[in-house]
């Protein structure tokens, strides 16, 4: 497994107009082999956003980001104005992944 996680920080004030943008936004992950999951993610500090994607694999994320479907999911939507600086990228490998089910009463 494989995790990339974008770091945002968002104006005071622009939350809501950050959040539609990325509501509103054609994603093209759904056509693309190796992802697992995505999660825009609001952290407790004011204006504080993450992106994270979960993959199958460093080479899945890594022919994603070589790939059509990322160049037509990053055309177009700017964020001038909302966000205060490009993201801080993080990439990391999985070295231990586990998964629960939630508990039955």
């Amino acid at each position: 497994m494989f995790v990339a996680m974008n770091n945002f920080k968002v104006v005071a004030g622009k939350e809501s107009e950050f959040e539609e943008v990325w509501k509103n936004r054609e994603s093209h992950l759904q056509e693309v082999a190796g992802i697992v999951r995505f999660a825009l993610l609001r952290g407790d500090a004011e204006g504080e956003y993450i992106s994270h994607s979960t993959w199958e694999s460093r080479n899945a994320f890594m022919a994603w980001m070589q790939s059509p479907a990322f160049a037509a999911g990053h055309r177009g939507s700017s964020m001038m104005g909302i966000v205060a600086g490009p993201p801080q990228v993080k990439l990391f490998d999985s070295v231990i992944a586990q998964e629960f089910a939630a508990p039955t009463a």
